[in-house]
């Protein structure tokens, strides 16, 4: 071990739930005498003191499932097992966190499949099959090197040198699984790691071995990267590796710009990135970090040159958000609420910008409140986000501009309450009214007193709405029933 990271395992900070645990392992596991050791992920990010999500695996040289069995009938409340025989592995909770077993194993691969042929192995063995130099350190648990970091491929120095690189050849860890490639892009951009040149190598020469991977799989990675501090890292090694033109050819086919009569316009795709960077300063919010990568991409769907205008992207955000339901579709993303936010957002988010119009009526206001909804405080934030000028004087005037529509916006929600309302009068009260079914007449009467109120033609109550319904079912034909 060398450089700002020599580790001691004293140094490391370990709650009193990890310690207690860790003693109670390294009991039954010398009991049983099976060499025991804490692996992966939560070794990695307590040497590189970040935050953990709330698992910790063990590996040992023996039964994982004995030993599980064992740990839980010692602990305190003596947790419930669950058992994987097929995979050698058991799992439990305790104090909050998911503990696994494993048995230290090798594996190997077939050409057409990720699933690994498993035997049994030593610990060096289960460190060797591991994806990353980084995931393959492990603390020992034993009585003779208790605490002892084990590191046998220099996982430590890489951490210094902030780069992710396998243990084994790349062509070879590539192409046993090929998640993989995107797990390396993914911790890339979680860590904000470069991918070391000999494995970024193997990720382009191996990219269409993804094919054989399950769309859940590809999408779990994806939304990970986009959770990332800075999802660009991410992105632009799927784009720069030929990843993404498999997996997400829509986001890919963004790139590049195009020039007519010394008119041109800029790159979708490195524009994208940036919005999508920015609203991740903002939020962790994954479907909003989704609205902003889905914001633009109809762009290349909907680009047109008019001279002499130029580049016009019409329409794009409507094609855009009737874009996103194919490709949450095809993503296997969720299709019910998620999707409708999204779509909601990528639909409406060049509205606020055309409201920095001096000239801007009470009206359009009035409409932007009712049709975004509960997805007013995430259009805004996109549309904060999507301001990427470099120009300074331009990033004022955007920003002033943009405080001016939000002060509008509170103004006219104070006065008006029209955000989220239903009209004061409803299809049930239209149809007792004039003693009618339910057809096209009661959607005429809803429509005609919501534009009125969305107009400002007359105050968004009752018996300015009843007395409007009275007038236009009038109008129709129809006579209220006397009661």
């Amino acid at each position: 071990m060398s450089g700002n990271l020599h580790i001691q395992s004293q140094q490391l900070q370990f709650s009193d739930a990890e310690h207690a645990l860790f003693k109670v392992v390294a009991e039954v596991s010398a009991t049983l005498q099976f060499p025991c050791y804490v692996v992966g992920g939560f070794v990695r990010d307590k040497i590189l003191g970040r935050d953990y999500k709330k698992d910790i695996d063990f590996v040992c040289v023996g039964s994982g499932i004995a030993l599980a069995r064992a740990v839980a009938a010692t602990l305190p409340g003596k947790p419930s097992v669950a058992e994987f025989k097929n995979f050698g592995t058991a799992h439990f909770r305790y104090h909050g966190m998911e503990i696994e077993f494993v048995g230290a194993r090798k594996e190997s691969y077939r050409h057409d499949s990720r699933k690994p042929i498993v035997e049994d192995g030593t610990l060096r063995d289960d460190q060797l099959r591991r994806d990353f130099t980084i995931n393959a350190l492990a603390i020992s648990l034993n009585e003779n090197d208790y605490g002892a970091v084990i590191d046998p491929f220099n996982g430590i120095h890489d951490m210094e040198d902030r780069c992710i690189r396998t243990p084994l050849d790349p062509a070879i860890t590539f192409s046993d699984d090929p998640l993989r490639m995107l797990r390396a892009i993914r911790f890339a951009s979680q860590l904000n790691f470069d991918i070391e040149y000999d494995t970024y190598a193997g990720i382009k020469a191996s990219k269409d071995r993804i094919r054989i991977i399950s769309q859940e799989r590809i999408t779990d990675e994806l939304n990970k990267i986009l959770l990332s501090p800075k999802p660009s890292i991410g992105l632009y090694y799927l784009s720069d590796s030929g990843l993404l033109e498999i997996i997400f050819p829509e986001l890919y086919a963004m790139h590049g710009t195009d020039m007519i009569d010394g008119q041109g316009h800029k790159d979708n795709f490195f524009h994208t990135l940036e919005v999508v960077d920015n609203i991740s300063a903002l939020t962790d919010d994954l479907w909003l970090r989704w609205a902003a990568l889905l914001h633009d991409i109809a762009k290349p769907a909907t680009k047109k040159f008019i001279p002499p205008t130029g580049w016009t992207f019409h329409g794009h955000e409507v094609v855009g958000a009737r874009m996103a339901k194919q490709i949450f579709t095809h993503l296997k993303l969720p299709l019910q609420q998620e999707l409708k936010r999204v779509q909601n957002i990528v639909g409406l988010h060049m509205r606020p910008i055309s409201l920095t119009k001096e000239n801007v009526t009470d009206s359009a206001i009035r409409r932007l409140l009712f049709e975004a909804g509960d997805d007013l405080e995430g259009l805004l934030l996109l549309c904060h986000a999507d301001i990427t000028t470099k120009n300074r004087l331009k990033i004022k005037k955007y920003h002033e501009n943009f405080e001016l529509v939000k002060e509008k916006l509170r103004d006219v929600e104070a006065r008006d309450h029209i955000r989220n309302f239903q009209p004061p009068v409803t299809g049930e009260l239209i149809m007792e009214t004039f003693d009618i079914k339910p057809g096209k007449e009661v959607g005429q009467i809803k429509e005609f007193v919501r534009e009125a109120i969305l107009e400002g033609d007359i105050p968004n109550e009752y018996d300015a709405a009843y007395r409007l319904m009275l007038e236009k079912g009038l109008s129709l034909g129809l006579q209220p029933v006397k009661r």
